[in-house]
């Protein structure tokens, strides 16, 4: 049952008591209907970030940058700002699950502050690149690794991230920390890096993968709009409205993603969303087309599609022995 957890369920009614009061405070009726498309957009975009290891910006961030011309430094906002919510709402629900063992989880406590050392790099050094470069290659990641992800037969089976050495340790901080500069850059796509060399380089488990990049992207998201909003002073009133309006819909639909992952095989939902990040980078090089786009968008499309095939395509043709399966 989704609610089985009695401390899930506590935490559900929390939030939803805390968004009640914040809503009374902050927002108004009015202005939900009038921005009801910030609510609408992540109907879909908190089960994606519940199901799959794209985040909920994978969706908020396109929709708004691309499709509604919002500036994209609060795109990203909005993305960092819902994914605190949800992604830590679906982390809440995977970690207080009875057949889900907390150890598994514990290499994510050192995990997060490489990626946030990465996202306040990116925030410093990073936010002077034009914004059709950022976009093109925002929807390049989340479109070829869509493409490669289902393509590729690519399941792991350890359910815990192995003894590294000192070469894996460095892989996986450089990994970290370019995560935390996508996460600066878009609001997201730490957990797609993060997921990509978990299930290639040390042979975890898809779901179990999958739930450690989540927690790692809810706790780059919720630190993320901590330094925006108390370091940069970077939030303003009318994000914390926005916020608000979407705020009780990714509180559900994240964690329900993360249920429907635990009962249903998903490659359907997969495909569904590859077309719609086809259909996202379709849209973005034909509305205002210039010459400079679709090459910056044809060059990381190619680039990065090559760098997850032969990733995720490597753990087939190792595939290990069923005596050190069980090893």
């Amino acid at each position: 049952m989704f609610f089985e957890s009695r401390v899930f369920r506590s935490w559900y009614i929390a939030m939803m008591v805390l968004w009640i009061a914040l809503f009374a405070m902050l927002n108004s009726i009015p202005f939900l209907v009038e921005h009801w498309y910030y609510p609408a957009i992540m109907v879909l975009g908190a089960f994606v970030a519940g199901l799959t290891p794209e985040g909920g910006g994978a969706v908020a961030f396109p929709a708004l940058s691309v499709f509604l011309d919002i500036d994209r430094g609060m795109a990203r906002d909005f993305s960092l700002m819902i994914q605190s919510v949800g992604m830590t709402s679906a982390s809440i629900w995977i970690m207080s699950r009875k057949e889900n063992r907390l150890a598994t989880y514990k290499p994510v406590l050192w995990y997060v502050p490489v990626a946030f050392l990465g996202f306040v790099f990116g925030m410093n050094v990073m936010q002077g690149i034009p914004v059709y470069i950022i976009q093109a290659l925002f929807l390049s990641l989340i479109m070829t690794f869509a493409l490669a992800y289902v393509a590729s037969k690519h399941r792991g089976h350890r359910d815990r991230l192995p003894t590294t050495d000192v070469i894996d340790k460095l892989m996986l901080a450089a990994i970290l920390f370019a995560g935390g500069i996508c996460a600066s850059l878009f609001g997201t796509g730490a957990d797609i890096v993060l997921y990509t060399l978990l299930v290639t380089r040390f042979r975890m488990d898809e779901k179990i993968a999958t739930h450690q990049s989540i927690m790692v992207m809810a706790a780059i998201s919720i630190l993320g709009f901590g330094y925006r909003a108390f370091w940069d002073q970077g939030i303003t009133d009318y994000q914390i409205r926005t916020w608000l309006c979407a705020y009780p819909v990714v509180l559900f639909m994240a964690p329900f993603g993360s249920y429907v992952l635990s009962k249903l095989k998903i490659d359907c939902m997969l495909r569904g969303i590859v077309v719609l990040n086809i259909f996202q980078m379709v849209y973005f090089n034909f509305k205002a087309p210039t010459p400079e786009k679709f090459a910056f968008s044809l060059a990381f499309s190619v680039v990065l599609f090559a760098v997850f095939w032969l990733t995720l395509a490597h753990m087939a043709r190792t595939r290990p022995s069923p005596a050190a399966i069980t090893s």
